[in-house]
């Protein structure tokens, strides 16, 4: 068993990158091999529209044409990952950019432009989500979330085989709240959600890596 963490977020040491870590180590437990990119290290680009992993009897037929930083990762995933676990940071809704321009490059030579949608990838796989946000659970319908992650998961899932989600709500984003001009923010709620959910949260992710090492997921 061979599981990717990838990690969306420009920290390497932040909460998103934290919650990847407990995942690949709780896949770890049960002896997979495991691994964690950070895409903020790679030089990349989104989908340039090409078109040429959709050209019928193409070299790139089914596969990406643009080669760049991100060539060898998506080699890896297509022949030797059993689980993806990606993780990234809310920005104004969505995934950060670079997040974004992977899964672009990801997830679109694998679809097919047919009547239901089909896939091109070669075999199934587990893929996860990790997503963090600074809003409390009881805003993210409100502010449209709910949308994004099912989005998400739907077209992950009828890609891969299997798609799920994991949240961190109202996470601790600053290390000194005193320093930063954020008054909608109760920094001492704050510190004490990062003493007593943060944990709970890191549980999870690291449950989640048990289940898809052993392939059991929910």
């Amino acid at each position: 068993m061979y599981v990717i963490g990838i990690n969306g977020s420009p920290r390497k040491h932040g909460n998103t990158a934290t919650l990847l870590e407990h995942s690949l180590k709780g896949a770890e437990s049960e002896g997979a091999t495991t691994e964690l990119v950070h895409l903020y290290d790679l030089e990349y680009t989104g989908c340039t529209s090409c078109f040429a992993c959709k050209t019928l009897g193409g070299k790139s037929y089914g596969r990406c044409a643009v080669k760049d930083g991100l060539t060898s990762l998506l080699k890896k995933i297509e022949q030797d990952a059993d689980a993806i676990i990606l993780g990234s940071p809310i920005y104004f809704g969505t995934d950060t950019g670079m997040m974004r321009s992977f899964l672009e490059r990801l997830m679109f030579p694998y679809l097919t432009y047919t009547l239901p949608h089909g896939t091109l990838f070669p075999r199934k796989i587990l893929t996860g989500f990790i997503y963090t946000m600074n809003i409390p659970e009881n805003l993210v319908k409100e502010y449209g979330y709910t949308l994004h992650f099912a989005t998400n998961e739907n077209v992950l899932a009828g890609l891969f085989g299997h798609s799920e989600h994991l949240c961190a709500y109202d996470t601790y984003q600053f290390k000194d709240y005193s320093k930063v001009l954020c008054t909608m923010f109760d920094a001492k709620k704050k510190a004490e959600r990062k003493k007593t959910v943060f944990p709970r949260d890191c549980k999870k992710a690291f449950f989640m890596g048990i289940r898809f090492a052993q392939k059991n997921p929910v």
